[in-house]
């Protein structure tokens, strides 16, 4: 297991992230020993990162993530995210406060190393979007995390770069966040690469090379697209991809011809879709959610197989630049 810069952070994560989240949902919903099982084979494989939130399984995540790591002498970076309520936000910084407190307590903990904001952003309010101005006012989202910080409770801040992608790009810019959860992934590939006009799904700008030149570390995030790259069976946790075009039917009509362009491919569908995020060398690391051991024992043993060969790129690329055959 390699391990990349964290953006200006000057820590080094593991290309692999242990995704603590609801649609892999290891942490939230298998038993005991299997969690603890999880847990050592991730650190054994040289994974030295957690992520999770407050809404996964609704606090379920972290207070496991308390015990769990409560009983080992191992140290791994630890991530959360808050979200603030709409009806609420006349009182930013004690909706952050009270999630944080309730964040820490079911860690087991005082602090974290990374606190996140969970909200999209935008140009408007919504039941799951917060204006931009909500998050740079003074006062507001950013100077409670930089009040945070100098209190010690985390060291670095960072947000979900979802919503609208120049409002996404103008936290990037701000230099008020340390690192950004991007989407990045084989049906998906525009935060990472220029797609034609008219592109059917969300466009995400090239953020990571946004990223890049603000100094400000690539978490990605959705590799799999909820699992619907890696197989065609569908687990039930499923939650909406993200933006227009990304329904079902969609995602899985371009799930299908991206398995066609795999062709060649000499591992399973999830360890191409692992390798395909770490042939970006501006993401510093991949978050992997898992159901099953089997899960990680897979994107682990893909962060040692090759690239992605330059005849599969090339297909790929033709794919992106039409489309996938619309243009």
């Amino acid at each position: 297991m390699q391990r990349r810069k964290l953006g200006r952070t000057g820590l080094e994560v593991s290309e692999l992230v242990f995704g603590g989240g609801w649609v892999g949902g290891i942490l939230i919903d298998a038993d005991d020993d299997t969690r603890r099982r999880a847990i050592r084979m991730a650190l054994d494989g040289g994974i030295n990162w957690i992520d999770t939130a407050a809404s996964y399984g609704d606090g379920k995540s972290e207070t496991a993530l308390g015990w769990l790591l409560g009983e080992i002498d191992d140290k791994p970076y630890l991530s959360t995210k808050f979200r603030l309520r709409r009806e609420r936000l006349d009182d930013i910084p004690g909706q952050i406060r009270e999630s944080v407190e309730a964040s820490l307590g079911r860690l087991r903990r005082d602090r974290v190393d990374l606190l996140q904001l969970h909200n999209q952003v935008g140009l408007e309010t919504t039941d799951t979007q917060i204006h931009i101005d909500e998050v740079l006012k003074p006062g507001g989202v950013a100077d409670t995390m930089d009040a945070l910080r100098a209190e010690g409770i985390t060291d670095f801040v960072g947000f979900t770069a979802f919503g609208d992608t120049e409002c996404c790009r103008r936290l990037v810019e701000s230099g008020r966040f340390d690192t950004a959860q991007v989407y990045y992934n084989l049906l998906n590939p525009s935060a990472g690469r220029r797609v034609p006009a008219g592109w059917s799904a969300h466009d995400f700008g090239c953020l990571i090379e946004s990223c890049d030149a603000a100094g400000v570390g690539v978490l990605n995030i959705r590799v799999l697209a909820a699992g619907v790259i890696a197989t065609d069976v569908r687990h039930g946790r499923e939650t909406p991809m993200y933006g227009r075009g990304s329904d079902m039917a969609s995602e899985e009509a371009r799930a299908r011809k991206v398995v066609e362009a795999l062709a060649g491919w000499p591992g399973t569908r999830a360890q191409a879709a692992v390798r395909f995020a770490l042939d970006n060398a501006h993401v510093s690391g991949v978050l992997v959610g898992l159901a099953k051991l089997e899960h990680l024992e897979e994107a682990i043993a893909a962060v040692a197989m090759p690239p992605i060969s330059q005849e599969i790129r090339k297909r790929l690329d033709d794919l992106y630049d039409t489309d996938f055959g619309r243009i």
